[in-house]
């Protein structure tokens, strides 16, 4: 497990939505690279966009990143 900071797992763009770095699983649930979180959707009871400036605990999980805490 590691503890990185919110900018090595997601990019935040300017319009307050975040996009994935790398096909990434919060909750369970898988989304892709590239994928575009915007304010207000919730991933399995997360709305990641929250957490922006946060570190995220990750593991990698054959190629996925899993988000397995928030700090």
């Amino acid at each position: 497990m590691a503890n990185v900071p919110f900018i090595s797992v997601f990019t935040i763009n300017t319009d307050g939505s975040v996009t994935t770095n790398q096909a990434t699983r919060i909750g369970g649930l898988q989304v892709p690279q590239g994928f575009v979180i915007r304010p207000g959707t919730v991933l399995n009871g997360i709305d990641i966009t929250q957490y922006v400036g946060r570190n995220l605990e990750v593991i990698t999980d054959n190629g996925v990143m899993v988000v397995t805490g928030i700090y």
